[in-house]
């Protein structure tokens, strides 16, 4: 019995929605293969930013933490900051080796 005022099945019968198609907004900020190729192909043209020759300046000179507290300045966030201190420093790492 269904569609009474009260119990567990209470309330106006209805049917259940097909699932929805995913929207296209879904898909906001995700990295594509193609948007990476473009990301590489940049760096390799313009280079570094001032503020990432500067980290690895500091990296070079042993300031690590130095570096994390610039970047995290730069960047807003300690995980954002923490993850390009790593970048900058595979990239120092790949340059001298």
């Amino acid at each position: 019995m269904a569609g009474i005022a009260v119990g567990i099945n209470k309330g106006h019968i209805v049917t259940k929605r097909i699932p929805l198609a995913k929207r296209s907004s879904h898909t906001k900020g995700r990295v594509t293969v193609r948007g990476e190729v473009v990301r590489q192909v940049m760096k390799e043209v313009v280079g570094f930013s001032p503020y990432e020759k500067r980290i690895i300046e500091l990296l070079r000179i042993g300031k690590d933490k130095r570096a994390l507290k610039f970047a995290k300045k730069r960047l807003g966030t300690h995980i954002r900051a923490k993850r390009k201190r790593e970048e900058m420093s595979e990239a120092l790492r790949s340059k001298r080796g």
